[in-house]
């Protein structure tokens, strides 16, 4: 994926060498197999937190660290993002406003090791997350060296891209309102039931990741060859049948939050391949045709 000369956004707050005081870590079973990488899609996002707990957490010190320690491929993971940030930006607009609406953009909060959000205190363990409660997107760039090193993703841009587009995914739920429904829906329902509203806001997520991806190259041919491959092989490998397997060696499809390899493959092909914002994962009235 070619982001060349692109402009970076505004959007971006820097905490990057600032003590969080994180109180508790929000994680999954990622934790188990390798830190961050697979808590991110295994039960990691803090989605369903609540605002209370930020006000009880929001108070923590922070401490800052010289900016120069930070190496080259950092500043150039925070380049990155913040162009992929400013490409949300200029997709999302004119598509909210053919449907009729207004397009927020998000914060991208760039953070090492700890942060405090609207959301909670969380560590990097957590991996990249949305929250609803202050709209900003929550990423510690060691997430991105570590899908490096453990998927082989270095050097495809799409990949990176597609983490940080399914976050803003997330916040594109936020605005169109089915964010909120699916929360208190899952909050009035069983764990079980819980747990599959879940897996729809990702794959949503998910969707919309792909319709981003869509209109971006459609608007700067930046989609190289081999980039949509890589992103679903990133998708397979964060589906928690995947991750499950490989931290307990079965898949319990109860406990599922994020969906299949093959569910996050599918839903994020197909938001490519369409670009359709009429498509809802929420549309599907049988969990098991998602």
């Amino acid at each position: 994926m070619r982001l060349d000369g692109r402009r970076t956004s505004s959007n971006v707050e820097d905490r990057r060498g600032m003590s969080g005081g994180a109180k508790a870590g929000i994680g999954g079973i990622g934790a188990v197999i390798v830190a961050a990488l697979f808590a991110w899609m295994s039960g990691g996002d803090p989605l369903s937190a609540g605002l209370q707990a930020a006000q009880e957490q929001m108070a923590a010190r922070t401490e800052t660290v010289d900016a120069a320690s930070f190496t080259e491929e950092e500043q150039e993971l925070a380049k990155m993002s913040s162009q992929i940030l400013a490409s949300t930006e200029d997709v999302w607009t004119p598509v909210f406003e053919k449907l009729g609406g207004t397009y927020t953009s998000p914060t991208l909060v760039l953070f090492t090791n700890s942060v405090n959000s609207a959301c909670g205190s969380a560590t990097a363990a957590v991996g990249p997350f949305y929250c609803s409660g202050d709209q900003k997107l929550y990423i510690d760039l060691s997430f991105f060296t570590q899908m490096k090193k453990q998927l082989g993703v270095e050097g495809n841009t799409f990949a990176y891209a597609y983490v940080i587009a399914h976050e803003i995914g997330h916040h594109v739920e936020y605005l169109t309102g089915t964010l909120g429904k699916a929360h208190q829906a899952m909050s009035q329902t069983d764990k079980v039931s819980a747990n599959q509203i879940s897996v729809r806001l990702e794959l949503l997520a998910d969707y919309y990741a792909g319709v981003w991806a869509h209109y971006e190259d459609a608007m700067n041919h930046s989609m190289e060859y081999g980039d949509l491959e890589k992103g679903l092989e990133l998708a397979k490998a964060i589906g928690d049948d995947w991750l499950q397997k490989k931290a307990q060696g079965r898949a319990t499809p109860e406990s599922f939050t994020h969906g299949t390899s093959e569910q996050r493959k599918r839903w994020l092909k197909r938001g490519y391949e369409t670009g359709d914002m009429s498509v809802s994962t929420f549309d599907v009235r049988n969990y098991n045709d998602l």
